[in-house]
């Protein structure tokens, strides 16, 4: 098996990043992409990156809950180091109107800066979006055919899919999908093109069904893919074949570590 789990926190993980990426090998995932999300986390992205070459690949930017923290200083560190082979994408990056931990403007300038920085770079962004669908699209449209790239953890509505998909976002999915209160969301994975999305963790959260009650890992990603695999109504081992195509499709830098 060749899974890659697009989306991780190996530097938030109970049982370390290195014991992580032992199990996750072993169940098959082989490559992860960890997130950098606040000013503090971003050098350590960096150094795991180094340390596990070609297993381990990184992301930049500043989580929306940390938009208030986003300064031209933040934003030039992540401009000199994303042109890094590991780094594959700017992010976590976009905004977040359910918690409010940072005020709304500070998030959207963050968050436009931080497409930019995507832009000029010609890489891919990661985006976090909860409860604020309308802005997040709107600020979306100002950088179509500019910035492609995923949103993250999907939960959102059929419409945002729908606009995401047409302004060239892909779909990805976490162990959500496999709770038992999840019908709206498994109604949206249905009507995803197989060609359109992906699987991820999101670990150490939202650990999937049946693993709830653990810390997530990236190891716990093979559930999720089978989940969304029977899902589609896809056998196992071509949804894997597909998600691999559409993660070096959508993150050029992955191919390296083929």
């Amino acid at each position: 098996m060749n899974w890659i789990d697009l989306h991780a926190h190996l530097d938030k993980l109970e049982e370390g990043p290195d014991e992580a990426l032992r199990l996750a090998g072993e169940a098959g995932v082989r490559r992860v992409v960890t997130i950098g999300t606040d000013p503090d986390d971003l050098q350590t992205v960096l150094d795991l990156v180094a340390k596990h070459p070609g297993k381990v690949y990184g992301t930049l930017g500043i989580h929306p809950h940390e938009g208030v923290k986003y300064t031209e200083e933040i934003g030039r560190f992540i401009d000199q180091n994303v042109s890094h082979p590991g780094i594959v994408a700017v992010g976590e990056i976009g905004l977040d109107y359910y918690y409010d931990q940072s005020p709304r403007e500070e998030q959207k300038q963050a968050f436009r800066a931080q497409l930019e920085i995507a832009a000029k770079h010609g890489l891919p962004v990661e985006i976090h979006t909860r409860d604020a669908e309308p802005d997040t699209v709107e600020i979306l449209k100002e950088f179509k055919g500019r910035v492609k790239g995923i949103i993250h953890c999907f939960t959102g509505t059929q419409w945002l899919a729908d606009e995401c998909l047409a302004l060239g976002f892909n779909i990805s999915i976490s162990g959500i999908v496999t709770f038992k209160n999840a019908e709206e969301l498994r109604n949206v994975v249905r009507s995803l093109p197989l060609d359109r999305m992906h699987v991820e963790t999101d670990a150490p959260f939202l650990a999937p069904i049946p693993m709830r009650g653990k810390k997530n890992t990236p190891a716990f990603m093979v559930h999720t893919a089978k989940f969304v695999a029977e899902l589609k109504q896809v056998p196992l081992d071509v949804f894997e074949a597909q998600m691999l195509k559409n993660a070096h499709a959508m993150f050029p830098k992955l191919i390296a570590g083929n």
